[in-house]
């Protein structure tokens, strides 16, 4: 679970260092921006810009019942990333699976991808899908109950 929070601590202990550099040198408001944006950085990627995870095995026993896409992720992926900003509030709709804190979920993943933990992994009615297209994504939660 803490290597989910390596980035953002970095962001945040980095923005620190050199805004108190700042401050020093007389430009507390240059400091202030800078905090500001090293602090959006960090949050942009922490596991809180995702819905919260829940279990492989209990995603997967979910979406049998209602059909809902159960999406594999793990924090500090751009991928991952990129398809949470594109689903926009769609994005709740779905299963997260954080492969970092559930190992069957990283087992779940390495499975269909070679061994490797390739994310992110989206599996619709057992079938799995790796990086798929934020609209198709869209169109299979518009398709579940």
């Amino acid at each position: 679970m803490m290597r989910a929070w390596i980035l953002p601590t970095l962001f945040v202990l980095s923005g620190s260092v050199v805004a108190t550099g700042l401050v020093l040198e007389g430009s507390p408001v240059e400091a202030g921006v800078l905090l500001v944006v090293f602090l959006l950085l960090a949050g942009v990627n922490s596991p809180l810009m995702f819905p919260r995870s829940i279990g492989a095995l209990e995603a997967q026993r979910r979406s049998a019942v209602d059909g809902r896409p159960v999406v594999f992720w793990r924090a500090g992926c751009r991928y991952c990333l990129r398809l949470r900003i594109r689903l926009g509030r769609g994005a709740r709709r779905a299963y997260w699976v954080d492969i970092w804190r559930d190992p069957a979920g990283a087992a779940a993943v390495r499975a269909v991808n070679g061994g490797n933990e390739t994310v992110p992994t989206v599996f619709v009615a057992g079938r799995p899908h790796v990086n798929p297209d934020h609209a198709w994504v869209r169109e299979q939660l518009s398709r579940s109950v």
